[in-house]
């Protein structure tokens, strides 16, 4: 930071600070301040306080909505000496604690051991390098309490000799927004470039509110302590949470039953989808892009088995998904894959994930043991023979709302961590680390009607075929529809994919088909799902669809055939998704 600068020119720079109010600077994103000054036991910091002008109106503000009563407390980060004094004397009789600390490092701060409802940065980022900027919002985001906000004024139009005596560097706000996803905030408000308050030309400014998930029970931020601080020497944790997210985002008809204990309400899932899953984000990485997962250079874990793992080196990860049947050897290797699997993730980041301050885990295997079979279709009953994995409802909760944001931290660390490895050395420089960002894509489904437009030009040949939404007849223009919009929810299942008039499907788009809209295509939907796929001779068309909603869709048995409780879980999916992405409805 510039503190030279800042003390050499304290009288002038102060004078042009204390020259505009707190209502002036930041009326953008005022409409947050209400909420939190009225939070009893609020606590607030101001990064790089400058002479106090905005912590002594948070101050003031604190003290008329509290009165004798106040408990906010106040806190003033400012490295420049000779500005900190004046500060200081402005607050004297304000509630105000001032420290000398500045970021990257925030020693000071830090060993307060207090976390805080809003941080501000007013005219600060400009002063942090591009190099210290990850880690600048890594320490901001651990100083921030569940739901709390980081407010940022970006800068934009810096002199050359700005840059030289007073340390300032160009911003981008969506460097900045990039930044807080790796680290598990989301950009609550954006504001565009406002004109400089003290009439600079060359000089305009960006605000950007950053916020913490809150789930109101800890869970987020359990999640993301185990995702960036706990201890990793495998990348075996990331894999764990990775997998249990991908469950909780696009299956939430895999949970079993709800079980409560003395730690709380649990959620059981097949521990055999958890291995599945466990082996499909690993398979690319090990067999197709050989990355190492260890720090050492031994390219095996210890699921990767001789008769299992490398017995389908000739498979993809594509190949592991509900649905699929395997046959012959494949099936027997998949087998005591899956088992070994198992296994790995019961003694390894089972083993180590434990609730903070404690040595009780966080996440349970109850596994058994099944005989290796010839034919293994990949349903949830197939996948509950290995036996049962739980974990806290309130962790299932959190994977699920908080999906979007919680995936970039999980990648964000994998890539971190394998960067780390002697076997990926060639990787180490940031600009090498995008091959491991790709690496870790996960297998979307693509947005693929083909298979269901061929099913339904067959039986076009044979009867007249309606639109499911309007009743049209379908002659030679039709469409095939994903019910849930593919956009916000990738899912190709049969059971998703509906025909449809082509105007009609252009006027829903990606909206979200309300109840009533659905209540009255039932009949239609219902026709359309017999006739397709559960009254076809077609090799395992019945078993492939029920399995695929069975697990997709929520409040399902694993061997459910029944397409009235198929059509009232389409209902209850629909609502989670209007709940959890705000979709507009189509009505």
């Amino acid at each position: 930071m510039a503190s030279q600068f800042y003390n050499e020119n304290v009288r002038e720079l102060a004078k042009q600070y204390l020259s505009t109010t707190f209502e002036q600077v930041h009326n953008s994103w005022s409409q947050f301040l209400p909420s939190i000054i009225e939070k009893p036991n609020a606590r607030i910091l101001d990064l790089g306080a400058g002479s106090g002008r905005d912590v002594k109106y948070l101050a003031e503000l604190a003290s008329k909505t509290h009165g004798n009563r106040n408990v906010i407390q106040i806190f003033a980060a400012e490295p420049a000496s000779e500005l900190r004094a004046i500060g200081q004397n402005i607050t004297d009789d304000l509630n105000v604690k001032w420290l000398e600390d500045s970021l990257p490092e925030l020693t000071v701060v830090t060993k307060q051991e207090v976390s805080f409802d809003l941080i501000l940065l007013s005219a600060v980022w400009m002063h942090i390098p591009a190099s210290e900027r990850a880690r600048s919002i890594r320490k901001l985001a651990n100083l921030l309490k569940p739901g709390g906000k980081i407010v940022i004024s970006l800068r934009h139009g810096q002199t050359e000799e700005e840059c030289k005596e007073r340390k300032m560097y160009n911003v981008c706000a969506d460097e900045l927004k990039r930044l807080a996803m790796a680290v598990g905030l989301f950009t609550k408000f954006e504001t565009n470039r406002d004109q400089d308050k003290l009439g600079r030309e060359h000089v305009s400014w960006q605000t950007i509110v950053l916020q913490m998930p809150d789930d109101g029970t800890g869970a987020f931020p359990f999640i993301r302590h185990v995702a960036i601080n706990d201890g990793k020497s495998a990348t075996h944790k990331l894999a764990l949470l990775r997998v249990l997210l991908r469950i909780a985002d696009g299956h939430p008809g895999a949970v079993l039953r709800r079980e409560s204990s003395h730690f709380g309400d649990r959620v059981i899932l097949p521990v055999g989808l958890v291995a599945l899953y466990w082996c499909h984000q690993y398979k690319d990485l090990i067999d197709s892009h050989q990355l190492f997962q260890t720090p050492n250079k031994k390219p095996n874990m210890g699921f990767m088995k001789a008769d299992g793992w490398h017995k389908l080196t000739h498979r993809t990860a594509s190949d592991y998904r509900i649905g699929n049947l395997f046959i012959g050897d494949d099936a027997v290797a998949l087998h005591k894959t899956i088992t070994a699997a198992v296994s790995n993730i019961k003694t390894m980041p089972c083993r180590f994930i434990t609730l903070p301050n404690s040595d009780e885990a966080v996440f349970e295997v109850n596994s058994k043991t099944i005989k290796a079979k010839d034919r293994l279709f990949l349903d949830l009953q197939s996948l509950e023979q290995w036996g049962e994995f739980s974990l806290p409802e309130s962790t299932w909760l959190a994977f699920n709302r908080y999906a979007c944001w919680i995936e970039p931290v999980l990648v964000s660390e994998w890539v971190k961590t394998m960067a780390s490895y002697t076997g990926n050395a060639a990787y180490t420089s940031p600009e090498k680390q995008y091959f491991l960002y790709q690496s870790l894509n996960w297998l979307e489904p693509k947005r693929t009607t083909t298979e269901v437009r061929n099913r339904f030009e067959q039986l076009q040949l044979q009867q007249s075929m309606q639109c499911v939404w309007s009743a049209k007849p379908l002659t030679q223009k039709y469409d095939i529809d994903h019910s849930m919009p593919f956009a916000r929810w990738p899912n190709n299942d049969l059971w998703n994919l509906l025909p449809t008039d082509s105007q009609v499907n252009n006027q829903k788009s990606d909206k979200l088909p309300t109840e009533y809209k659905l209540q009255a295509a039932k009949e239609r939907i219902q026709y359309w799902w017999q006739e397709a796929w559960l009254d076809t001779e077609k090799h395992n068309s019945k078993q492939r669809f029920f399995a695929e909603a069975n697990i997709a869709l929520p409040g399902l048995n694993s061997d459910n055939t029944s397409v009235d409780d198929l059509f009232e879980a389409v209902i209850l999916q629909s609502s989670r998704l209007k709940e959890m992405q705000q979709l507009q409805d189509w009505v």
